[in-house]
């Protein structure tokens, strides 16, 4: 049996339904940091409604992310509702120095 992970494509949107509960905390640092990578600061992240377990471990660990600027529940009618949650990421400052020239 492979036990290599399989790689996820990076998009704006992030489908919890296949991951156990117990994978969220490393899953959205490491997503959240290769959406910065590819450019993308907003992601809808879809946790369900379900009872509202994955959805509260979601919130609670969002609140942690030094990665994440703020995030929006619900997400909106035309965006999931009460399935998911808009997640605006910090933009990294520049490491480059603008006084080199």
């Amino acid at each position: 049996m492979d036990d290599e992970p399989l790689p996820i494509p990076i998009t704006p949107e992030l489908d919890l339904h296949t991951f156990r509960p117990s994978e969220i905390g490393e899953l959205l640092p490491e997503y959240f940091s290769e959406c910065l990578k590819e450019g993308i600061h907003t992601v809808r992240v879809i946790h369900g409604k379900g009872t509202g377990a994955l959805r509260e471990g979601v919130h609670a660990l969002l609140g942690r992310l030094p990665e994440v600027l703020d995030f929006q529940y619900p997400a909106g009618a035309s965006s999931g509702g009460w399935g998911a949650t808009w997640v605006r990421l910090r933009v990294p400052e520049s490491t480059e120095d603008p006084t080199d020239g």
